[in-house]
């Protein structure tokens, strides 16, 4: 398994917003499904982008010095033409039902190598999964939904694809992260530099940045370390989303950092919040101070009972 050091996981997983690039829709206002969609445009737009760049920017020859497959830039063709399809049926979903479609908007993606691109598509792919499955419970119609949890899988066979070419475990977690539309926000809002004004208002805001201060893959039961750049509470809780659990761990505070071990319910492409408030159920953005930041965690060996049929 390839190591990440500090820096590279503090420019790649430690994904920072530090603007707010998208027009807020005012608070109260229900959310439809055209508020979904244009969302969910948001991001494919972004990942439409984020591919083509890095088509236009590296050969095949480059992917294949830094130690990638032929086999490998072969699927980053076919994932560049889903995500342009997906960017085509979402902006028609949303002209059948009257609204004007958001367009792209200008975004800076930290890397500079085959090597960094593979390692942020991992965690971007990972983090549109999550926002697909997040949001579907949001979604009235079930055409809608239904078009919606396709694109989830693909979006979830592009993150094994990375995942796989890292040397990570692919299938890291029996189960996918939902994460819900700010919390996503939060982490595209990183790559966002500006927005048309024309973009329609979409229901999310980013709450202030997390970031993960040493390198990755880490590991259950070892103490990590997290910084934010802002006041703290008396009392906090770091906050682990990872599959279908939510572990809420007490902090210690080491050198001006704020440590946390990691609990053994953190496997593969993790969400850390600071909360208000303790939860081992769902975590509401009413209890979210900071986050999230993105950490790797190395799943135990798997386990099974070859009787159980």
């Amino acid at each position: 398994m390839k190591l990440l050091t500090t820096s590279a996981a503090t420019t790649l997983l430690a994904i920072t917003a530090i603007a707010h690039p998208v027009k807020r829709q005012a608070a109260g206002v229900n959310i439809t499904d055209v508020d979904i969609l244009q969302y969910a445009l948001t991001l494919e737009h972004l990942e439409n982008t984020f591919y083509k760049g890095a088509i236009s920017m590296m050969s095949e020859q480059d992917f294949i010095n830094a130690g990638f497959s032929s086999a490998y830039y072969n699927n980053l063709k076919y994932i560049t033409h889903d995500e342009e399809l997906h960017v085509q049926l979402l902006t028609s979903a949303l002209m059948t039902a009257g609204a004007k479609p958001v367009a792209a908007c200008t975004y800076s993606f930290p890397y500079t190598d085959p090597k960094s691109f593979v390692t942020l598509a991992s965690v971007l792919e990972g983090v549109g999964t999550s926002a697909y499955l997040g949001g579907a419970g949001l979604i009235t119609s079930k055409a809608y939904l239904g078009v919606a949890g396709s694109i989830l899988v693909t979006e979830s066979l592009h993150t094994s694809v990375q995942r796989f070419n890292l040397g990570e475990v692919a299938p890291a977690n029996p189960y996918g992260t939902p994460l819900g539309l700010n919390p996503v926000y939060t982490l595209a809002a990183a790559f966002i530099k500006s927005c048309p004004s024309t973009n329609a208002a979409l229901p999310v805001m980013a709450f202030p940045t997390l970031t993960a201060t040493q390198g990755m893959p880490a590991a259950a039961n070892i103490t990590f370390t997290f910084s934010v750049k802002g006041a703290l509470p008396t009392t906090f809780f770091i906050v682990f989303v990872s599959g279908l659990s939510t572990t809420s761990v007490l902090p210690t505070m080491q050198g001006g950092m704020i440590a946390a071990v990691i609990p053994p319910t953190a496997m593969g492409q993790t969400y850390v919040f600071l909360s208000k408030a303790a939860t081992n159920m769902t975590l509401t953005d009413s209890m979210i101070l900071y986050g999230p930041a993105i950490i790797e965690v190395t799943p135990p060996a798997p386990t099974f009972d070859l009787s159980l049929l």
